[in-house]
């Protein structure tokens, strides 16, 4: 799938409506940084077909920054349904947005399977241990909120003060933590056998 351009705030709007999960890089043309994460997106893109990617140049689409308050490009806006959900600023590699955009695409996928277990992820996606503990989550079909902590940094904060870790993978499984991959307590506290 390549990266659709897009033209105005408008336009967006009819696209958001009508995905669960949506992927707009706002970046600048000209511009190093931009060209770097546009590159990496278009790589990503693709490896990834069921991904609905967007970009737009702030230099001709002047209405989309302000409307979801962004002062930095190149930004990487991620929408659930019509909602911002986060915005990645800067740079990341072909391999970051890959991992962000699958395990978007997977919560999507799963809705969040309501009466299941509670589980909360905190990971990198540069992290390989991250990525095989929520593929072995995926794998057995267990629903996961991922939560990025190298983009949000009070979850690491918050992180560090409710566990006193600072690495990762850490995962919250109906209020137990699991630090790194620690296959047997995961199948304890998911009643998995393997």
């Amino acid at each position: 799938m390549k990266v659709k351009s897009i033209n105005s705030l408008q336009e967006l709007r009819s696209i958001l409506t009508a995905r669960k999960r949506t992927f707009l890089l706002l970046y600048k043309s000209n511009s190093a940084t931009s060209g770097c994460a546009e590159s990496y997106l278009e790589e990503t893109a693709a490896r990834l077909s069921e991904a609905a990617i967007l970009k737009a140049d702030v230099v001709n689409v002047r209405d989309i920054h302000p409307a979801f308050g962004v002062d930095t490009v190149p930004s990487l806006l991620v929408f659930e349904n019509d909602s911002l959900k986060n915005i990645i600023k800067g740079c990341q590699t072909a391999e970051y947005y890959k991992n962000l955009i699958e395990n978007q695409l997977y919560q999507a996928a799963t809705g969040g399977e309501s009466g299941g277990p509670s589980v909360t992820v905190y990971s990198t996606p540069s992290c390989p241990w991250c990525t095989t503990l929520k593929n072995y989550l995926k794998q057995h079909r267990v629903a996961f909120t991922d939560i990025d902590v190298s983009a949000d940094p009070m979850a690491a904060r918050e992180l560090v003060n409710r566990t006193g870790q600072t690495g990762v993978p850490q995962a919250q499984i109906n209020g137990d933590w699991v630090i790194g991959f620690d296959k047997s307590k995961i199948n304890r506290l998911l009643n998995i056998n393997g």
